[in-house]
């Protein structure tokens, strides 16, 4: 059958294209594919082709689909499990496959870099058998698909917490996750990935009794002062505090003062900036561990680290790239109970044919995650601007009156009035 996919040839070569799928093999899935959230890691791909770590081959010879943050439906399995899974069964995955290569180290190997015939910007796709060997092929119960987009971002942040970890005096096992009742700073801290941290660090069971947030732009700060309110903190037992920074003189010292004089537990930092990274090391306690959640493009990037700290105070230092299964399917159950709700990471809808250009200039485009539906042809266009476009547009108008009605936020009906609605890519 015939497919439309972005795929990557080169830096900054992405193509939307039609081509023609293979016949799936008995050890495959054929899938259509709803919905994509475009990640700043596909950004990186971009900007970096055959040098990324996870394609296998030459992109000129052999492109593949990107995307990894996707929802859809399944079109077909393969005999090998038809027992398992079925035709109409809703899905998002896991893209850390995480395949063994035979050497007891783990392939990269990832949809949305890897395969020919394989990632989330496309109509149908054909997952090949480790997706369901590694059983990184998660069933998404969910009434909606934009939310199954979203697991995979949420996932790198459950992921993220649960690889921070303390140790007790006199004993050097490692105890795993964040300080429970401790203090926790999350710098750099109010876009997409930034608000989703916010979130679980309210709602889930293990959480800290003090959450600052810092960012430097009023707006954002505003905006995420409004989506995830200190009332709302404060009936999770979190003290929540939202601080700009960028006027302050000496800000480890204001955000010192706003733990009690002391020093963090847990420190994150959401942005690769050189002057945040060695803030956040400065505001590290005594057992402190510190977060560097952002992946920086810079193969030499590097900042100077208090190494004295690291052996009389346990300093201690992770990094997260992506989360794991058990995160993902974390988070698809939290969603699934409303425990979280990351729709406030939205604030921009597309279809295919504005996924090359939005891929590219990702960091250029201010707001949240931008949510591109495969099958439609839509020019990438703000939430807050649908009004706007709706004073010509009778699409948008529509979409505008639903998403009012929803606080301004991307929702269930407005994702049924696209599907129903918007003209086919």
């Amino acid at each position: 059958m015939k497919t439309k996919a972005v795929r990557i040839y080169g830096v900054d070569d992405l193509r939307l294209e039609e081509f023609d799928l293979p016949e799936i093999k008995d050890d495959e899935i054929l899938v259509q594919v709803v919905s994509d959230s475009i990640c700043m890691s596909s950004h990186k791909l971009a900007m970096q082709g055959n040098k990324h770590k996870r394609v296998r081959e030459d992109l000129s010879a052999r492109p593949v689909i990107i995307g990894h943050e996707f929802c859809g439906i399944i079109e077909k399995a393969g005999s090998c499990w038809a027992g398992q899974w079925k035709a109409g069964s809703k899905i998002a995955i896991q893209p850390a496959l995480n395949v063994p290569d035979g050497s007891g180290k783990a392939t990269l190997w990832a949809p949305g870099y890897s395969y020919a015939y394989t990632g989330g910007d496309a109509t149908y796709i054909i997952l090949p058998k480790e997706v369901m060997e590694m059983n990184c092929l998660l069933e998404y119960p969910g009434d909606n698909f934009y939310l199954g987009s979203l697991a995979e971002p949420v996932s790198c942040v459950v992921g993220a917490f649960h690889a921070q970890y303390h140790t007790k005096a006199g004993s050097y096992v490692h105890d795993m996750g964040i300080a429970e009742g401790g203090s926790m700073i999350l710098l750099a801290s109010v876009g997409p990935m930034g608000l989703a941290a916010i979130d679980y660090a309210i709602h889930n069971p293990r959480k800290p009794s003090l959450l600052v947030v810092t960012d430097i732009d009023d707006d954002r700060l505003k905006r995420a002062a409004q989506l995830l309110t200190s009332e709302e903190a404060k009936k999770h037992g979190v003290e929540l505090v939202y601080v700009n920074t960028k006027e302050l003189s000496d800000p480890v010292d204001h955000l010192t003062y706003l733990n009690g004089g002391k020093l963090y537990d847990d420190v994150f930092v959401f942005a690769p900036v050189k002057p945040v990274l060695e803030m956040g090391a400065k505001l590290l306690g005594h057992d402190g561990c510190l977060n560097f959640f952002a992946g920086p493009t810079d193969p030499e990037f590097s900042v100077p680290f208090n190494f004295y700290n690291v052996h009389y105070e346990s300093h201690h230092i992770v990094g997260t790239s992506g989360g794991n299964t058990d995160d993902m399917k974390e988070s698809l159950e939290m969603m699934a109970k409303g425990e979280l709700n990351p729709v406030f990471m939205i604030t921009h809808i597309g279809g295919l044919n504005a996924v090359p250009k939005t891929t590219i200039e990702l960091d250029k485009i201010p707001g949240g995650k931008k949510l591109m539906y495969t099958h439609k042809h839509l020019e990438l266009t703000a939430i807050a601007d649908f009004a706007e476009k709706g004073k010509t547009d009778p699409f948008y108008a529509a979409l505008a009156e639903i998403c009012g009605r929803h606080k301004g936020l991307w929702n269930r009906e407005a994702e049924a009035y696209l599907l129903a609605n918007a003209p086919e890519i």
